[in-house]
């Protein structure tokens, strides 16, 4: 299977870019946030309040200035928080405190990147039809700006942090006799939050002093080595990790073995099914084992697929009635809690799970084994030329041929990266290693670097 990309500036999770070049240079962050205001404003939102967020990044503050500049000259007023998770920003305006939202941040990414994401009034991420309209307006005329009285306001409001670590806190039950963690910050938005909501715990924390440009570096999801070996070393029972936005989380047992999203969906939908929580069943994306369907199956409880993007994961929650989804990465929605991901709630969350179930964390992995997958990460300088390949779709039928019923194989876009994706999944290495075989020709064909 091959999924295709179609908007020319918004991913899957907003617009990226390396800062300061391409798409992410302060002139197109100033026009995003005017072509944002003016999405507004033509959707009945007369005045807008914009709440803004930002992290750690040196190039963040930069950007920041130049979207709020944007706003404000279309009429609106901007609401900075600082430095505040992604997930912070959505809580902001479930309180109120805007009619729409943005945060300058490029998650995972190295800290050369940045980005810039929209959400709504509800605090959910901008649906794809939505951010195409922005893509218009942001393509037009956007000369037609207030002067005097009508041009708009700009203010900091950094109270927000303690109100969100405390609803955080009221999340997370009687998780703490777990004993002795270690929490991994990613150096990122997450810092000033985490260091509230943990404390008490007997948790020790590091990748918490950012700089501007050690976001994710050799720390956080992206490197759950570090976490894992910090957990051994110090004979802890678990690690908890970020990303540099905070909008996924994985932890690892006190082994060290990392406890990923498919795993926490496993444990969660159990837990809500017994409070009556979980709704339809669960939503995960084309990414995640089939080992998740497996076990699910077993427990009589149905698995929902959709696009990779925990936008697309809420939307299929909200349609299928589900109170659960997420990704592998650790992308996480609980809806009785939140509408977006949000990896300190999801991580308090499945700890609370665990204790309330009496589930031993050290039996989670050898409980749940995912099926061999292998991902091919094709590194290349033209996505679609990639993707609409003759030799590409051959390639992918060949390898559907092999793995018939006993494995998949799926074949996508970054959203985010000048990456194409190819996952293959088969319930043996024998198996898979035969199926990725088929993709060396494209590999050779592209003169592209691939890493796994």
């Amino acid at each position: 299977m091959i999924e295709l990309s179609e908007r020319r500036y918004f991913g899957t999770d907003g617009v990226r870019d390396v800062a300061n070049r391409g798409a992410m240079t302060p002139e197109m962050a100033m026009r995003l946030g005017m072509a944002y205001v003016r999405f507004l404003k033509d959707n009945g939102v007369s005045s807008p309040r914009v709440v803004v967020g930002r992290d750690t990044r040196i190039s963040g503050q930069m950007l920041e200035l130049a979207l709020s500049a944007g706003v404000a000259s279309m009429g609106a007023s901007v609401i900075s928080l600082g430095v505040m998770p992604t997930p912070g920003v959505s809580f902001a305006l479930t309180q109120g405190m805007g009619d729409g939202g943005a945060v300058v941040s490029a998650s995972h990414n190295p800290a050369e990147y940045n980005g810039i994401k929209f959400f709504g009034t509800d605090g959910r991420k901008l649906p794809d039809e939505q951010e195409a309209a922005i893509e218009s307006y942001l393509e037009g005329d956007l000369e037609d700006r207030p002067v005097g009285v009508g041009m708009g306001s700009y203010r900091e409001d950094v109270t927000l942090v303690e109100g969100y670590a405390k609803w955080l806190v009221s999340c997370s039950g009687e998780a703490k006799p777990l004993g002795r963690g270690v929490i991994d910050c990613a150096n990122g938005a997450i810092c000033r939050v985490a260091s509230r909501v943990f404390d008490g715990w007997d948790v020790t924390f590091t990748g918490n002093a950012p700089d501007g440009n050690n976001i994710n570096d050799g720390c956080g999801v992206m490197h759950m080595e570090n976490l894992s070996r910090l957990v051994r070393e110090r004979k802890a029972r678990f690690g908890v990790a970020f990303d540099g936005d905070a909008d996924r989380t994985l932890l690892c047992d006190s082994k060290g073995r990392v406890i990923d999203g498919d795993l926490m969906l496993w444990v969660l939908a159990r837990w809500l099914r017994a409070r009556g929580q979980l709704g339809s069943g669960v939503v995960a994306t084309v990414m995640s084992n089939m080992v998740l369907d497996e076990k699910l199956r077993q427990e009589g409880i149905a698995l929902f697929r959709c696009p990779v993007g925990d936008r697309y994961v809420l939307e299929t929650m909200t349609r299928e009635g589900a109170m659960l989804g997420g990704e592998q990465s650790g992308h996480v929605i609980v809806s009785p809690w939140v509408v977006t991901g949000d990896g300190l709630c999801t991580a308090l969350l499945f700890l609370r799970a665990c204790v309330e179930m009496g589930e031993d964390l050290d039996s989670l992995c050898d409980r749940f084994k995912p099926y061999p997958q292998r991902l091919i990460n094709m590194r290349v300088r033209d996505k679609g030329e990639v993707l609409d390949s003759p030799l590409l779709r051959t390639a992918v039928s060949s390898a559907e041929e092999i793995l018939g019923s006993l494995g998949r194989v799926f074949v996508r876009p970054s959203g985010t990266e000048p990456l194409v994706r190819i996952l293959l999944e088969a319930r043996d290495e024998a198996l898979l290693e035969s199926s990725s075989q088929v993709f060396m020709g494209v590999l050779d064909r592209f003169h592209v670097s691939a890493h796994r």
